[in-house]
């Protein structure tokens, strides 16, 4: 069963776009670290992390559901090469007033605002791209890998960051990062990712579909709370790793770097079991236990007296906080047709942006004031809360919401292109 995890993988054009995304997304993690770094040491404050965490999520509230529906629309293989065209200048921008030392936090935060409107444009054509590289049976392993080849960067990144950091400073990691936008677009170029045969409408007309698609679809309206529960109050956690490194264990950037790898170890673990596991158990049962497991893992988290039992922590948290969001990912493509997927997906998207930057603000705050150790935990303790409210309704509640038909907590007979259940 483990193989069908890597099942993608023997599409060469899967295989082709999905290296190019790992060269990316190493620079990517590379400038993470390096300004989550530079805005730790020289505010001290999580809430100014919190500003730049926001600023680069909220364009997906405003921008991402656009690129979902634009994503049905255009050629999706132009639209990558822009983006990603676009998001190298402003990596190099990033890099050259960085590396003078010259950057203020709030100025990073404003082209952290750019950047995410470029990758919230792009990247729905990207992920709208994947049902069209592998067969149907192997979208949700597929759905998996990608997200995995973003947390093998989380991994790799921080370490490459590091050494580039010790040879020329953080300028050098940021100048990377702009270089490594290079390896998608000669993977488009190679792949030749042809138009989208979506039905053009206009762009508002398709976003109206895809809400409608949501709240009336069962498996949508099923998983969009527990969503919801978790883009709110557990995905702040991911802007605030090196507060804590600095802040609360008094490190440095080895010590952010070895909490950032920590979590993506957990989220590769959790992205390469995916698909022989919800094959075993179903996509609803694995989204519900992944929710479980990254609250747990919140609890231990915060309340971690040392940073190596903080370190295996938020390993957890990276298992089930992938796990989670891969297979909500996985009942949008899964629940709507080839043409809708990026209309639907564009739900996905628009919940993530306001839900996450809305939630590391307040946490933010919450954390200037309590600490973020007390924050930390709470959070934990609160999506649990939240998961079991969720179950509670779901199951006295279905009929009303879904018919006769009560969940199912067995492996999901695989889909046509066309299906609209999930399990």
């Amino acid at each position: 069963m483990p193989s069908a995890s890597f099942a993608p993988f023997r599409s060469r054009n899967f295989t082709i776009l999905w290296f190019g995304a790992l060269v990316s997304n190493i620079g990517t993690w590379m400038e993470t670290v390096a300004l989550s770094y530079y805005v730790a040491a020289t505010t001290g404050k999580a809430s100014w992390a919190a500003i730049v965490g926001a600023a680069g999520f909220i364009p997906s509230a405003i921008i991402g559901p656009l690129g979902s529906a634009m994503s049905d629309r255009l050629h999706r293989g132009r639209i990558l090469i822009a983006t990603n065209a676009g998001s190298a200048v402003v990596a190099a921008i990033l890099a050259v007033w960085v590396g003078g030392g010259k950057a203020t936090p709030g100025g990073i935060a404003a082209l952290s605002f750019v950047a995410g409107s470029i990758n919230a444009f792009g990247f729905p054509a990207f992920q709208n791209t994947l049902p069209r590289l592998v067969p149907s049976d192997q979208l949700v392993a597929a759905v998996g890998l990608s997200n995995a080849q973003w947390n093998l960067g989380r991994i790799l990144g921080p370490s490459i960051a590091g050494l580039a950091i010790a040879i020329g400073g953080i300028g050098t990691a940021l100048w990377c990062n702009a270089a490594s936008f290079l390896a998608v677009i000669a993977g488009v170029l190679i792949v030749k990712i042809g138009p989208s045969n979506g039905e053009r409408r206009k762009v508002l007309g398709a976003l109206a579909d895809g809400i409608r698609f949501a709240r009336t679809n069962p498996d949508m309206r099923r998983m969009l709370p527990l969503m919801i529960c978790t883009a709110a109050i557990a995905s702040p956690f991911i802007a605030f790793v090196s507060q804590m490194a600095t802040v609360v264990f008094h490190g440095d950037e080895k010590s952010t770097s070895i909490l950032v790898s920590a979590q993506g170890i957990g989220s590769v673990a959790g992205a390469f079991t995916l698909g022989w596991s919800t094959a075993r158990w179903g996509l609803w049962r694995v989204m519900v236990v992944a929710i479980a497991i990254c609250s747990g893992a919140l609890v231990l988290y915060g309340a971690a007296p040392r940073l190596w039992v903080a370190a295996i922590a938020l390993a957890g948290c990276g298992f089930g906080y992938a796990c989670a969001f891969t297979t909500f990912g996985g009942v949008a493509q899964m629940a709507a047709s080839l043409e809708m997927r990026g209309r639907v997906l564009a739900v996905n998207t628009f919940v993530l942006g306001v839900l996450y930057p809305l939630g590391t603000l307040v946490e933010g705050a919450l954390a200037d004031r309590f600490g973020l150790k007390w924050v930390t935990s709470g959070s934990g303790v609160l999506l649990l809360i939240g998961l079991l409210w969720r179950l509670s309704v779901i199951r006295r509640d279905w009929p009303k919401v879904a018919g006769t038909r009560r969940p199912q907590f067995a492996a999901p007979r695989v889909p046509d292109t066309d299906a609209t259940r999930v399990c």
